[in-house]
């Protein structure tokens, strides 16, 4: 008999995978990992979708992971469908460099990028100036507050147009008000996080996994897909890590790809060159200056870096 679900949870070489039809009167099943995912050195990951076999005494085990859409290192994380980048509006301003990186790591490995602008309420010219840059530059952007509920509805709106089984995760500046806007968006959460520290026995210093938290749980029946709840994205370095080579990044700016075979050159790198029809769209303020700063800066470090022969 063959199971099929999605692993939400890691604890101590057993997983928690939700299943999609229940079995034995429960839509959830604990289990371990066959022992050949260990020798082939394949570490399961939340979001993971996966094969439960049942052997000849009844007893299940993860037999099969299904092809991976995409894979995080930090948070560890697989098939993430949709990020909400949250953006605060506290002085002092977030760095939107650092947030572009963020969204071109994402772009690069297929995951719908979401902006959410927190604490509106605090500073409403730079909450609004930020949504056009993102808005003009192809996303889909929400203003909210937690004071007053501003953009609740319409976030949550959006979250239950999704598909089935969609993986949602927050990230975001330290400061930003994450943990905050999160628990107001989902009040249930705290609730489910705070009881699954006592049946871990998790102390506040422990590292925390990544968990994903069915929204039926957290929005009430009818709704589909995973809340996943991360430590966070921690690994922005460029200059240390790989994650998509100087080729791949024109591709990472949504907002460039209509300029393509566009320039004067054709080998224009959309820098610095007269005839760039990116440059052109920059000055004309079709694409946000801020954008096209994050891809200078993002060419120079990528350009700088040497090639190790593998």
């Amino acid at each position: 008999m063959i199971l099929v679900g999605t692993v939400t949870r890691s604890v101590g070489g057993i997983f928690t995978v939700m299943l999609d039809e229940e079995y034995n009167g429960k839509n959830y099943i604990e289990t371990r990992a066959k022992g050949a995912f260990k020798h082939e050195n394949i570490t399961l990951l939340a979001g993971d979708r996966v094969q439960v076999a049942i052997n000849e005494n009844g007893e299940p085990y993860i037999s099969k992971i299904e092809p991976r859409k995409n894979s995080l290192i930090r948070p560890p994380l697989a098939n993430l469908d949709v990020l909400f980048v949250v953006i605060s509006c506290v002085k002092p301003s977030p760095v939107l460099e650092t947030i572009d990186k963020l969204i071109c790591i994402a772009e690069s490995k297929g995951i719908e990028c979401v902006i959410v602008i927190t604490k509106a309420d605090l500073d409403m010219d730079f909450a609004q100036d930020t949504a056009e840059i993102y808005r003009k530059s192809g996303f889909t952007t929400f203003v909210t507050s937690s004071e007053n509920g501003e953009g609740r509805d319409e976030l949550l709106s959006y979250i239950a147009s999704r598909d089935e089984n969609t993986i949602f995760a927050f990230s975001g500046a330290s400061g930003a008000g994450k943990s905050t806007f999160i628990n107001k968006l989902f009040p249930k959460l705290s609730l489910e996080t705070g009881e699954l520290s006592q049946r871990l026995e998790r102390g506040k210093n422990t590292t925390r996994k990544t968990e994903l938290f069915p929204l039926a749980s957290l929005l009430g029946q009818g709704h589909t897909g995973y809340l996943a709840d991360t430590p966070g994205f921690t690994l922005l370095d460029f200059e240390r890590f790989d994650f998509f080579d100087l080729e791949d990044l024109f591709d990472t700016f949504r907002e460039f790809r209509k300029s393509e075979g566009m320039c004067r050159y054709t080998k224009c790198s959309h820098t610095k060159e007269e005839g760039c029809d990116i440059i052109a769209r920059v000055q004309s303020g079709e694409i946000p200056k801020s954008r096209h700063d994050s891809y200078v800066s993002l060419y120079t470090i990528l350009k700088s870096k040497p090639k190790w022969k593998k």
